[in-house]
């Protein structure tokens, strides 16, 4: 675990490890993006409602964030290599084991349980990695790796489309369990770093003198990484729990389009390759406003906190705006433009909460960040569902997820709101010249 020197390489071999979070993204998330092919076959095979069909799905999202701190945590104890090659074989297990399909029960503990387990502990090392590799260039490092699954999901939909003509959703689910396997071979590429704060409190333990000026000798032999442990009082920080709240809305929210999308395409009448082909445009502009808002943030303009605020509420308004589509073209349309805006979201959220709790906290930070928003991911499709069921129509789900979207944004506002507060607040504690003292001649005494 040792590394040549102190800060992050921004570059270099860290481009290697992009590309394979790149994979890791595709492999993991897009596959849960484009599950929304299997939902109508599934619901017909098992003769059963949506509400009760989406909990496969929705017990996937909330294993892939409880699942965090757990993958945060065996970061810690062993390597982010371990790890992502654990989540690879979780991964394949799930989809391999959903091939038999026995019941619905049955699909909700492997293809939900199992390969939502698989992705948490793919995704969540392989995203953290990056992070570390990179400072300068960590947003358009994160919205790189972030985007591979946007490039994924983009064949993937018409791939899938063609494996569950050919072989049915049962032997489509193991096929794509053996594509997952790849995840390991990514996991193996990712070469572990040291971090700056690690080595710092290495160096610290090992080469500070006591008071005998002799070096201290009892902790030298052990890795830095020995001395990081997670941290959970990060629960207890005003800024972190503002946005472990906007995490858990935005969740109710991400996971809703996807899996409705193709349903509501099929109410509308159109054809199953042509709703195949809205997947890809969604996969397509999402890659898009990634790679842009990547970029865009990587020039430091805007503070990434206000241009997440405002993506949020682009796609709100994008959300509201799609279930007004009444044909194959207004529904692309609108679907491009939540894709776009969803992808500029993705891309910057993660480097916000590094932002927000700082490099030396990130690990433990992204681990209890996934796990409360799990929260989120496993209420919203089901709420989702419900409310379809209850409206008989597919629109009132996404209605649903534009205004969960708008009030999430506003404990964004009051994230940054504070943020700025505390700067200004600091900026007077520490301005040079001034003195605490009532009488300039008790300053001078007391230097004196």
């Amino acid at each position: 675990m040792q590394a040549k020197n102190s800060n992050p390489p921004d570059g270099g071999y860290g481009w290697i490890v992009v590309v394979s979070a790149f994979t890791v993204m595709g492999l993991t998330v897009a596959v849960l993006k484009t599950f929304g092919l299997f939902f109508v076959e599934i619901q017909q095979h098992f003769d059963e409602l949506a509400s009760t069909t989406s909990w496969i799905t929705s017990v996937t999202i909330a294993v892939f964030h409880l699942g965090a701190p757990v993958a945060s945590s065996l970061c810690v104890q062993y390597t982010h290599r371990t790890v992502v090659i654990t989540g690879g074989l979780l991964a394949f297990s799930g989809m391999a084991l959903g091939f038999f399909g026995f019941n619905m029960l049955w699909m909700y503990a492997t293809t939900g349980f199992l390969q939502g387990l698989g992705i948490s502990f793919s995704w969540t090392p392989a995203i953290s990695i990056v992070s570390h590799y990179f400072s300068k260039k960590r947003a358009l490092a994160n919205a790189i790796a972030s985007a591979g699954e946007c490039a994924f999901a983009f064949t993937f939909g018409p791939f899938f489309q063609w494996l569950i003509s050919q072989y049915g959703w049962e032997g489509s689910l193991l096929i794509i369990g053996g594509i997952q396997l790849n995840i390991c071979v990514c996991g193996v590429l990712m070469r572990p770093l040291a971090s700056s704060c690690l080595l710092e409190e290495s160096h610290c333990e090992t080469e500070t003198p006591p008071g005998n000026g002799a070096p201290r000798r009892d902790k030298e032999d052990k890795s830095p990484i020995m001395h990081k442990t997670f941290n959970w009082m990060l629960v207890r920080r005003t800024e972190f729990v503002l946005y472990a709240i906007f995490g858990i809305l935005a969740a109710m929210s991400f996971f809703v389009p996807p899996l409705f999308l193709v349903p509501l395409s099929y109410s509308l009448g159109i054809d199953e390759s042509w709703t195949a082909s809205l997947l890809s445009i969604l996969a397509m502009v999402d890659f898009g406003g990634r790679l842009l808002c990547g970029w865009y943030a990587n020039l430091h303009v805007t503070k990434t906190i206000h241009l997440l605020a405002m993506t949020i509420t682009l796609i709100s308004t994008s959300l509201m705006l799609l279930p007004l589509a009444h044909n194959y073209l207004s529904l692309a349309i609108f679907t491009g433009f939540y894709g776009f805006f969803f992808g500029t979201t993705v891309a910057i959220h993660i480097t916000v909460l590094a932002d927000v709790v700082g490099m030396p906290e990130f690990d433990s930070a992204l681990g209890l960040f996934m796990l409360i928003r799990s929260t989120g991911g496993f209420v919203g499709p089901p709420l989702a569902g419900l409310i379809v069921d209850m409206a008989g129509d597919y629109r009132a789900g996404f209605y649903m997820a534009g205004a969960t979207l708008v009030l999430s944004a506003g404990f964004l506002i009051i994230l940054d709101r504070r943020q700025q507060r505390k700067k200004q607040g600091s900026k007077i504690r520490t301005k040079p010249g001034k003195s605490t003292l009532p009488y300039p001649s008790l300053h001078i005494l007391k230097h004196q």
